[in-house]
C-alpha cells in the first residue's frame, strides 16, 4: 500500500489547525496541547499533596509554643508560684549533683568520720547521727529518695484517677455508678490507713511505698476529671467527631483527654506533696526501706536513738524542716499553675 503523495487543490479551502470557535453556552474548547497542560498541572498538584500536612504540623508547633509562652507570663505574675519554683529548683539541683561531692559511703555505719550524737560545729555543721555519720550528708543524700517518691507515687495516683475519670464520665450509665461507687468506697477509707496496710503485707522497699501511696490516694482526682469529662464532651464538636465516625478511643484521647491535661497537671503539683508526706510518715512508723536513707527515715532513726527525750534537736530538726519546705514548695507551685489554668478560681497571687 503506497502513500497518498497528491498535493493539496490549491482551490479547496485550507481546513483549520484547531477549532477556536466559541460554543454559545461556555468557554472555548481547548486542544490536546491544553489537556496535556491540564495533566501536567494535575500531576503538579498531586505532588504537592504534602505540603499542607507539613504546614499543619508546624502550625501546631506554632500553637503549642504560643501557648507554653502564654502560660509562662501569666505564670510569672504569681509571685508565690515564683518562689516555690525557685526553691523546688534548688533542691532539685543539690539532689541531683548530690553524687558529686557526697560519696555513696555516708551511709557506712563503720566508716563513721565522727562521734555518736556530736553537736553542730564546723566540720559537721548538723551534728551527726548515732553512729557518727554527718547528718548533712545524709539529708542531702535522702533529698533524692524522698523527691522520686514524690514524684513517681504522685505521677502514678494521677495516672489511675485520670483513666478511671475520662472511662466513668465517658461512658456513663450503669458502668460509671459502680465505678464511681468503688471510688467512694476509696475516698472514705482514710489513704494512711490503706498505705499502711499494703505497706505491712508487701515487702519493705522503695517500690512498695510508691505504690501503696499511688494506689490509695487516687480518688479525688477520678471524680474532678470524671466531672471535666462530662462538661468537655457536653460541647456541640464532640458531637460532630461522633457523627463523623469517631469511636471511643478517638473522643477520648483526641478531645477529652487534651481538655482535661490543665487539671491533670495541676493536681499532680499538688498531689507530689501529700506523697512526700505520706512517704516519710510511712517511713517514720518504720515501713520504708531500711537499705536507703530518706528524710523520714532519719526521723525515724532520731526517734529511736531518743533524740526527742535527750534534746538532740540537731537530730530531729533538719529532716522536718526539709520535708516541710519541699511540701510547701511543691503547694506554691500547684496553687500558681491552678490559678493560671483556671482563673475563676480567684487564687491571690
Amino acid at each position: 500500500m503506497t502513500a497518498d503523495k497528491t498535493p493539496p487543490n490549491p482551490s479547496e479551502p485550507a481546513e483549520p489547525a484547531a477549532d477556536t470557535t466559541k460554543s454559545p453556552t461556555g468557554p472555548p474548547e481547548t486542544t490536546g496541547a491544553a489537556d496535556t497542560a491540564g495533566g501536567a498541572g494535575g500531576a503538579a498538584t498531586t505532588d504537592a499533596a504534602p505540603a499542607p500536612s507539613a504546614s499543619s504540623s508546624s502550625l501546631a508547633w506554632a500553637r503549642r509554643r504560643s501557648s507554653v509562652s502564654r502560660f509562662w507570663r501569666q505564670y510569672r505574675t504569681h509571685r508565690a508560684g515564683l518562689v516555690g519554683l525557685a526553691g523546688l529548683a534548688v533542691i532539685a539541683l543539690i539532689a541531683l549533683t548530690s553524687p558529686l561531692f557526697i560519696g555513696g559511703d555516708v551511709q557506712s555505719v563503720t566508716d563513721a568520720p565522727g562521734t555518736a550524737l556530736e553537736s553542730p560545729s564546723g566540720e559537721f555543721p548538723l551534728g551527726t547521727d548515732q553512729f557518727g555519720r554527718s547528718l548533712l550528708g545524709l539529708l542531702i543524700w535522702g533529698a533524692r529518695i524522698s523527691l522520686v517518691v514524690g514524684l513517681l507515687a504522685a505521677a502514678l495516683s494521677v495516672a489511675i484517677g485520670t483513666l478511671v475519670g475520662i472511662v466513668a464520665g465517658h461512658f456513663g450509665g450503669w458502668f460509671a455508678t459502680v465505678v464511681m461507687r468503688i471510688t467512694d468506697w476509696f475516698l472514705v477509707m482514710p489513704a494512711l490507713v490503706l498505705a499502711i496496710v499494703l505497706a505491712t503485707v508487701m515487702s519493705r522497699s522503695i517500690w512498695t511505698v510508691i505504690l501503696a501511696i499511688g494506689v490509695t490516694s487516687w480518688p479525688t482526682t477520678a471524680r474532678l476529671v470524671r466531672a471535666q469529662t462530662i462538661a468537655v464532651e457536653s460541647r456541640p464538636y464532640i458531637e460532630r467527631a461522633r457523627a463523623l465516625g469517631g469511636g471511643h478511643s478517638h473522643v477520648m484521647t483526641r478531645h477529652v483527654l487534651p481538655n482535661v491535661m490543665p487539671l491533670v497537671l495541676a493536681q499532680t503539683t499538688l498531689g507530689i506533696s501529700t506523697a512526700i508526706l505520706t512517704e516519710a510518715t510511712l517511713a517514720f512508723l518504720g515501713l520504708g526501706d531500711p537499705s536507703v536513707v530518706s528524710w523520714g527515715g532519719m526521723l525515724q532513726d532520731a526517734r529511736e536513738a531518743g533524740a526527742v527525750s535527750s534534746g538532740h534537736w540537731w537530730y530531729l530538726a533538719p529532716p522536718g524542716i526539709a520535708i516541710a519546705l519541699v511540701a510547701l514548695a511543691f503547694t506554691l507551685c500547684g496553687r500558681a499553675i491552678e490559678a493560671v489554668l483556671n482563673p475563676k478560681l480567684g487564687v491571690s497571687r
